[in-house]
């Protein structure tokens, strides 16, 4: 279970119980990153279940058993603190279905199945740009993405929502290309990985959301203003590094081709304790990096003041993202020592995560 208390506040830092590995622990988020949780959380746990329930994602033996484990919702509240709640409902939706189709995505690889996997990537396409056409769609998944997506859409005008829909296209094509790697067994080199992870991840989907939480779409000039996008990037970054670090025993176990790790083994000749090292040194390096950016963006943001009602907007904007940027740190280290989703000695076979339902899909 969460430990997460019902009596948090979004003000209240949350220290963890958690014993961490010293393989994987990072005493600098633990001291200069102090976890937060949105108030809505206890709601939004028990929500979320049960639009997991009503859109078919989970079946009910499996949502009872590792819904709440999964710590899904947890991620999302420690998150995008100062959300309304509304809208972090919508995204912790839109979360959760993403972290089915990712291990829908992975039993198609499985059980080798390119054609059911090819008929899901072009109804997601088909989905992103026309919700409201699939909600009632024959693929519980696609009607889920549908609803989803639709949500999200209501929040901000149609130019936020046409960005989204093209970042998530990109997204739903990298899915495919980790697809062809996978059944082929190729283990992309470091320079491949860290171009296709960058779409895999969604780093730029994450991104966008921070612009719901704080209510207003951001003009391409401040997205894509340097002193932004570097702490943007290397908030996500950390999140991709940190999960390939904790990942790699479950990703080894399930003969998975896409890890930072593996690449740094198969292309620089690592050995796993060497490629172990050098994970631990990238992420360290980028909540290093990220400490600077963050006093940069926060620079910027002071800048965008210029006594106008639309300057105030913008600064009060960017500092809610670029805080929110910050709690991507704390919520992704503490996730991952949580969740059951990354808890591979304890699963009877450690390439089947015990939370995926084979039969629904049509496996034996």
């Amino acid at each position: 279970m969460p430990a997460f208390s019902h009596s948090i506040t979004s003000s209240s830092p949350l220290p963890s119980a958690i014993a961490v590995p010293p393989s994987l622990s990072l005493p600098v988020i633990e001291a200069a990153f102090p976890r937060q949780l949105h108030p809505y959380w206890p709601r939004l746990q028990e929500k979320t279940r049960t639009w997991l329930l009503e859109k078919r994602l989970m079946p009910a033996d499996k949502v009872a058993e590792y819904a709440d484990g999964l710590c899904y919702t947890d991620l999302m509240a420690g998150y995008y603190l100062g959300a309304p709640d509304e809208v972090l409902q919508a995204i912790a939706d839109y979360s959760a279905w993403f972290f089915v189709w990712d291990d829908r995505h992975d039993r198609d690889i499985v059980h080798r199945r390119p054609a059911a996997w090819r008929r899901l990537r072009f109804r997601l396409h088909a989905a992103l740009d026309s919700p409201r056409e699939h909600l009632h769609h024959e693929d519980a998944l696609v009607a889920a993405f549908a609803d989803s997506v639709l949500r999200l859409y209501s929040f901000l005008p149609r130019t936020w929502n046409l960005r989204f829909a093209r970042h998530f296209h990109q997204v739903i094509e990298a899915y495919d290309q980790e697809f062809r790697n996978r059944t082929a067994g190729v283990i992309p080199t470091v320079e491949e990985y860290l171009a296709l992870r960058r779409l895999t991840f969604a780093h730029w989907i994450w991104t966008d959301l921070l612009e719901l939480t704080a209510g207003c779409e951001l003009p391409d000039r401040i997205r894509k203003e340097p002193a932004y996008r570097r702490a943007a990037l290397l908030s996500q970054e950390f999140a991709a590094w940190y999960n390939d670090l904790c990942s790699l025993p479950k990703e080894i176990a399930g003969d998975e081709v896409h890890n930072l790790g593996l690449s740094l083994i198969k292309h620089k000749g690592l050995t796993l304790e060497e490629s172990i090292r050098e994970l631990r040194r990238v992420v360290v390096k980028c909540v290093d990096a990220f400490l600077i950016a963050e006093a940069e963006a926060l620079r910027f943001a002071e800048g965008l003041d210029d006594g106008t009602a639309r300057g105030k907007e913008l600064k009060s904007a960017v500092r809610s993202c670029v805080g929110n940027m910050r709690n991507w740190f704390s919520t992704v280290y503490w996730f991952h020592h949580e969740s059951g989703r990354y808890m591979v000695d304890s699963w009877d076979d450690r390439s089947t995560p015990p939370y995926v339902n084979n039969e629904a899909a049509g496996e034996k």
